[in-house]
């Protein structure tokens, strides 16, 4: 049998779209899934699936190497939230929070992923199969942004990074030249809505990824539910950094885009200098 691959699933369909791939390439998937995280019909597309618990890193392992994994990914997303109420480790889990210094998302999942290389089991780059998904650069849509939109995306861009930088997170919403809302725990859609209420209508979202980010988790990730989140403040656009960022379902997140009004495009550091220029 081919040699099988690990997959440690949170939620959304990135979990889905990776076991669909890794199929077609002959790779028997291994998959973890999260409890109130997971899609359930995951364990449909797996040659094998376990489900476990926030912090049950110890199951993980025992699990992985019962089935010969010697290698990994991290896809879908966590409910950040979820780490102040619903977290319940193992022995090995436990050990490992306490010895983590910062509690911010890189310090966490590098340190599980240097756990798991430990044990023999390879975290790899969670776009492994998937390069397609990356977001691409250029105008998507119908729409194009104002001058006045390009300025906020300017503006934006460079308050984005920093928190970045900061390991806060990745989505700024900002109009006018002011900043309404800086995403943190809560999550993209839900910063968008909060800024987007303040803006009224027009509000300017850039979505980066960390500077050094690690491709092997946690990238930016935008799709329908965005625009429809962004369409419901009566947002106008959003910007988000090509080659660096995943997207998903994206003839039909554009045709929504194009619907609501929404300027979308993918933009890199080469191209924002174009603009001031």
């Amino acid at each position: 049998m081919p040699s099988p691959i690990g997959l440690i699933a949170g939620g959304g369909q990135f979990p889905l779209l990776f076991a669909e791939a890794a199929q077609q390439r002959n790779r028997p998937v291994i998959a973890v899934c999260h409890h109130n995280e997971t899609e359930p019909t995951l364990a449909k597309q797996t040659f094998a699936c376990c489900w476990v618990k926030l912090g049950q890193l110890g199951r993980i392992i025992k699990f992985f190497h019962a089935h010969g994994v010697a290698e990994t990914v991290f896809c879908g997303t966590i409910t950040k939230t979820r780490i102040f109420r619903d977290i319940l480790p193992d022995l090995k889990g436990l050990s490992l929070w306490n010895k983590i210094d910062s509690k911010l998302d890189d310090g966490i999942l590098r340190a599980v992923a240097g756990a798991l290389e430990k044990e023999g089991i390879k975290v790899l780059a969670s776009t492994c199969f998937l390069e397609h998904l990356l977001f691409p650069t250029g105008i998507l849509g119908k729409r194009k942004p104002s001058t006045e939109q390009w300025a906020d995306i300017r503006f934006a861009w460079n308050i984005a990074r920093e928190i970045g930088r900061l390991d806060i997170g990745q989505c700024v919403v900002v109009r006018g030249g002011a900043v309404l809302a800086v995403e943190a725990i809560e999550g993209t859609d839900a910063a968008i809505r909060r800024g987007g209420e303040l803006a009224g209508s027009g509000a300017v979202v850039v979505k980066l990824k960390k500077p050094g980010q690690d491709f092997r988790f946690d990238l930016p990730a935008t799709g329908v539910k965005t625009i429809e989140t962004l369409a419901s403040v009566k947002g106008a656009v959003l910007a988000v950094e090509a080659g660096q960022s995943l997207i998903f379902d994206r003839e039909a997140m554009i045709a929504a885009a194009d619907k609501a009004g929404i300027a979308v495009l993918g933009l890199n550091e080469a191209e924002l200098a174009l603009q001031n220029s």
